[in-house]
């Protein structure tokens, strides 16, 4: 056999074992599949979720209140939930913190002895004139006795008190008998994470952003609760 044809068999004699054993030419194994990349995960795993969005803070506690002015009516819209518990509208009412409650502070404000909320919550005809024209903002026709004007984030959370980024108009929850006033499962979520903060828990910070993203699912997010629906109980310090 000529020198030629015998390198052209060794040649194909090469290309025969690498072909057998799986390598690419350069010696790395190829991924199994049409594309010929590489089926691995990435190193970091799935991708990262998104951050939630930072909570604003609001001009906080005041000597005296003025009426803040509501979104336009009929420009907010309620959100349910699969089992029909209402949340606000996250462009209306995304929340609002207080820049006097911080973590560093918590004994000398919401985990104050003898109760903090009282001392910084506006007064009722004041309120009273907001909550209606935030019906008007949500559209709410319903009772208004039956409705609760609350703060998204609860004064005993830090929220802030007359901000209208932290205030709506709750409709009843499910179950809810009506003439017998608010009475919203939401409240003993508020004063569940309370208990929790100022037993140190969870942070305030973490308590804040998970009653502002979903107050129904905020107790099994931060590990306070196992699962299932909260159920109304007495608020112990008010929202």
């Amino acid at each position: 056999m000529s020198a030629p044809a015998r390198r052209v068999l060794a040649v194909a004699a090469a290309v025969l074992l690498a072909t057998a054993a799986g390598c690419s030419p350069g010696g790395g194994h190829t991924a199994k599949g049409s594309s010929g990349r590489s089926s691995a995960p990435a190193a970091g795993g799935d991708a990262a979720q998104p951050a939630p969005a930072a909570i604003v803070t609001g001009p906080g506690p005041k000597s005296s209140y003025d009426a803040q002015p509501q979104p336009a009516p009929g420009s907010c819209h309620f959100r349910y939930t699969a089992d029909k518990q209402p949340l606000p509208d996250p462009t209306c009412t995304p929340g609002a913190i207080s820049p006097a409650v911080t973590q560093d502070n918590l004994k000398d404000t919401i985990c104050k002895p003898g109760g903090y909320t009282s001392t910084i919550r506006p007064p009722s005809n004041l309120t009273g004139k907001e909550k209606a024209d935030n019906a008007k903002s949500y559209g709410y026709t319903g009772p208004m006795g039956d409705a609760e004007y609350d703060h998204l984030i609860s004064l005993q959370l830090g929220g802030d008190p007359n901000d209208a980024r932290n205030l709506w108009i709750q409709p009843p929850s499910p179950g809810h008998v009506p003439g017998k006033g608010p009475n919203n499962p939401k409240d003993s979520v508020e004063t569940h994470l309370h208990t929790a903060i100022c037993k140190g828990q969870v942070t305030l910070a973490a308590a804040q952003q998970a009653i502002a993203t979903d107050w129904t699912t905020a107790e099994v997010k931060l590990g306070i609760r196992s699962g299932g629906t909260p159920t109304a109980e007495a608020d112990a310090d008010g929202d």
